[in-house]
Protein backbone atom coordinates (compact mmCIF):
# COMPACT_ATOMS: atom_id res chain seq x y z
CA UNK A 1 0.00 0.00 0.00
CA UNK A 2 1.07 3.47 -0.87
CA UNK A 3 1.71 6.35 1.98
CA UNK A 4 1.87 10.36 1.30
CA UNK A 5 5.35 10.00 1.12
CA UNK A 6 4.52 8.13 -2.65
CA UNK A 7 2.66 11.11 -3.53
CA UNK A 8 3.47 12.83 -6.46
CA UNK A 9 2.27 15.96 -9.49
CA UNK A 10 0.03 14.16 -11.48
CA UNK A 11 -0.75 10.99 -9.54
CA UNK A 12 -4.38 10.20 -9.27
CA UNK A 13 -5.60 8.95 -6.26
CA UNK A 14 -9.29 7.50 -4.69
CA UNK A 15 -10.75 10.12 -1.66
CA UNK A 16 -13.91 9.94 -0.54
CA UNK A 17 -15.15 7.52 -4.13
CA UNK A 18 -14.02 10.04 -6.63
CA UNK A 19 -11.15 10.13 -8.67
CA UNK A 20 -8.14 13.20 -7.67
CA UNK A 21 -5.46 14.46 -10.18
CA UNK A 22 -2.14 16.07 -7.80
CA UNK A 23 -1.54 19.22 -8.87
CA UNK A 24 0.60 20.05 -6.25
CA UNK A 25 1.81 18.98 -2.86
CA UNK A 26 4.64 19.83 0.02
CA UNK A 27 5.32 18.94 3.20
CA UNK A 28 4.48 20.98 6.67
CA UNK A 29 7.12 20.54 9.66
CA UNK A 30 6.49 22.14 12.65
CA UNK A 31 9.05 21.32 15.46
CA UNK A 32 6.16 19.92 18.19
CA UNK A 33 3.89 18.17 15.71
CA UNK A 34 4.40 15.36 13.78
CA UNK A 35 5.02 16.51 9.86
CA UNK A 36 2.04 17.14 7.99
CA UNK A 37 1.48 16.63 3.88
CA UNK A 38 -1.26 18.67 1.91
CA UNK A 39 -2.05 18.33 -1.71
CA UNK A 40 -3.78 20.48 -4.18
CA UNK A 41 -6.29 17.88 -6.10
CA UNK A 42 -8.12 18.22 -9.21
CA UNK A 43 -11.62 16.27 -9.69
CA UNK A 44 -11.21 13.66 -12.49
CA UNK A 45 -15.00 12.58 -12.43
CA UNK A 46 -16.18 15.63 -11.32
CA UNK A 47 -15.10 19.37 -11.56
CA UNK A 48 -14.12 19.84 -7.94
CA UNK A 49 -11.02 21.57 -6.90
CA UNK A 50 -10.06 20.62 -3.27
CA UNK A 51 -7.04 20.32 -1.10
CA UNK A 52 -6.28 17.56 1.25
CA UNK A 53 -4.01 17.24 4.67
CA UNK A 54 -2.78 13.92 5.68
CA UNK A 55 -0.79 13.27 8.72
CA UNK A 56 2.84 12.22 7.44
CA UNK A 57 2.90 8.25 6.70
CA UNK A 58 -0.78 8.04 5.52
CA UNK A 59 -1.99 5.23 3.65
CA UNK A 60 -2.70 6.90 0.12
CA UNK A 61 -5.15 4.67 -2.57
CA UNK A 62 -3.39 5.99 -5.78
CA UNK A 63 -5.29 4.11 -9.12
CA UNK A 64 -2.87 3.45 -11.69
CA UNK A 65 -4.61 4.91 -15.26
CA UNK A 66 -2.70 3.52 -18.39
CA UNK A 67 -1.88 6.51 -20.99
CA UNK A 68 -2.81 5.51 -24.80
CA UNK A 69 -3.00 7.30 -27.91
CA UNK A 70 -6.77 7.54 -29.78
CA UNK A 71 -7.25 9.66 -32.82
CA UNK A 72 -10.27 11.81 -32.77
CA UNK A 73 -13.27 11.13 -35.31
CA UNK A 74 -16.16 13.76 -34.75
CA UNK A 75 -18.18 15.27 -32.76
CA UNK A 76 -22.09 14.26 -32.66
CA UNK A 77 -24.62 14.06 -29.77
CA UNK A 78 -22.99 11.39 -27.70
CA UNK A 79 -19.86 13.63 -27.35
CA UNK A 80 -16.49 13.48 -29.20
CA UNK A 81 -15.61 9.98 -30.61
CA UNK A 82 -12.24 8.46 -30.44
CA UNK A 83 -10.42 5.43 -31.94
CA UNK A 84 -7.82 3.75 -30.37
CA UNK A 85 -4.93 3.53 -33.00
CA UNK A 86 -3.80 -0.03 -32.20
CA UNK A 87 -6.91 -2.16 -31.45
CA UNK A 88 -9.54 0.27 -33.73
CA UNK A 89 -11.88 0.45 -31.05
CA UNK A 90 -13.79 3.46 -30.59
CA UNK A 91 -14.91 5.37 -27.43
CA UNK A 92 -17.03 8.48 -26.85
CA UNK A 93 -15.97 11.35 -24.34
CA UNK A 94 -18.09 14.27 -22.86
CA UNK A 95 -17.06 17.32 -23.36
CA UNK A 96 -15.82 18.04 -19.63
CA UNK A 97 -13.71 15.07 -19.90
CA UNK A 98 -11.92 16.71 -22.29
CA UNK A 99 -8.61 19.48 -21.63
CA UNK A 100 -9.04 21.82 -24.40
CA UNK A 101 -11.46 20.47 -26.66
CA UNK A 102 -11.90 23.51 -28.88
CA UNK A 103 -8.31 23.20 -30.44
CA UNK A 104 -9.71 19.20 -31.47
CA UNK A 105 -9.58 18.57 -35.46
CA UNK A 106 -10.36 15.50 -37.06
CA UNK A 107 -7.72 12.88 -37.32
CA UNK A 108 -6.07 14.96 -33.91
CA UNK A 109 -3.79 12.60 -32.20
CA UNK A 110 -4.98 12.30 -27.82
CA UNK A 111 -4.21 10.94 -25.29
CA UNK A 112 -7.05 9.17 -23.93
CA UNK A 113 -6.51 7.76 -19.52
CA UNK A 114 -7.96 4.30 -18.74
CA UNK A 115 -8.75 3.52 -15.26
CA UNK A 116 -7.10 0.00 -15.68
CA UNK A 117 -9.14 -1.21 -12.63
CA UNK A 118 -12.60 -0.72 -14.83
CA UNK A 119 -11.05 -0.12 -18.39
CA UNK A 120 -13.57 2.43 -18.21
CA UNK A 121 -11.53 6.43 -19.99
CA UNK A 122 -11.37 9.17 -17.46
CA UNK A 123 -10.24 11.88 -19.16
CA UNK A 124 -8.48 13.25 -22.84
CA UNK A 125 -5.68 15.15 -23.23
CA UNK A 126 -4.25 17.06 -26.58
CA UNK A 127 -0.18 16.92 -27.13
CA UNK A 128 1.33 19.82 -24.90
CA UNK A 129 1.92 21.81 -28.35
CA UNK A 130 -0.28 21.15 -31.51
CA UNK A 131 -0.10 22.92 -34.43
CA UNK A 132 -3.17 25.22 -36.10
CA UNK A 133 -4.57 27.38 -39.64
CA UNK A 134 -5.40 30.26 -38.39
CA UNK A 135 -8.74 31.01 -41.16
CA UNK A 136 -9.35 34.55 -40.06
CA UNK A 137 -7.00 37.66 -38.51
CA UNK A 138 -6.76 41.16 -39.56
CA UNK A 139 -3.77 41.79 -41.94
CA UNK A 140 -0.05 42.12 -40.50
CA UNK A 141 1.69 45.33 -41.27
CA UNK A 142 5.27 45.68 -42.21
CA UNK A 143 7.41 46.75 -39.14
CA UNK A 144 4.94 45.51 -36.57
CA UNK A 145 7.38 43.18 -34.84
CA UNK A 146 9.13 45.40 -32.12
CA UNK A 147 5.96 45.30 -29.64
CA UNK A 148 4.44 42.44 -27.79
CA UNK A 149 1.15 43.72 -29.20
CA UNK A 150 -1.55 40.87 -29.79
CA UNK A 151 -4.27 40.19 -31.87
CA UNK A 152 -7.54 37.65 -32.48
CA UNK A 153 -7.09 35.05 -34.72
CA UNK A 154 -9.71 32.48 -35.67
CA UNK A 155 -8.08 28.85 -36.00
CA UNK A 156 -9.44 25.91 -38.01
CA UNK A 157 -11.71 24.73 -35.12
CA UNK A 158 -13.14 27.82 -34.44
CA UNK A 159 -11.18 28.97 -31.15
CA UNK A 160 -10.05 32.17 -30.93
CA UNK A 161 -6.15 32.80 -30.43
CA UNK A 162 -4.14 35.89 -29.46
CA UNK A 163 -1.11 36.06 -31.63
CA UNK A 164 1.51 38.88 -32.69
CA UNK A 165 0.80 41.31 -35.20
CA UNK A 166 2.76 39.90 -37.50
CA UNK A 167 0.85 36.21 -38.32
CA UNK A 168 -0.99 36.58 -40.67
CA UNK A 169 -4.14 34.38 -42.16
CA UNK A 170 -3.29 31.54 -44.00
CA UNK A 171 -0.24 30.65 -41.74
CA UNK A 172 0.35 27.51 -39.68
CA UNK A 173 0.69 28.54 -35.75
CA UNK A 174 1.93 26.14 -33.14
CA UNK A 175 0.18 26.91 -29.44
CA UNK A 176 0.02 25.93 -26.23
CA UNK A 177 -3.43 23.52 -25.58
CA UNK A 178 -2.52 23.77 -21.85
CA UNK A 179 -3.34 27.76 -21.79
CA UNK A 180 -4.30 28.61 -25.27
CA UNK A 181 -1.30 30.47 -25.94
CA UNK A 182 0.87 31.24 -28.93
CA UNK A 183 3.98 29.66 -29.34
CA UNK A 184 5.71 30.07 -32.73
CA UNK A 185 4.86 30.32 -36.63
CA UNK A 186 5.27 27.08 -38.25
CA UNK A 187 7.20 26.92 -41.76
CA UNK A 188 6.03 24.66 -44.21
Amino acid sequence: MANTADISRGMILKLDGSLYTVVEFGENKTARAAAKVWAKLKGVDNKRTIEKTWNSGETIYPVRVEKKAYQFLYKDESGYNFMDNETFEQIALAEEMIDSPQFLKDGAEVFVFINTETEQPIGAELPEKITLLITYCEPGVRGDTATRAVKAATVETGATVNVPLFVNEGELIRINSKTGEYVERVKE
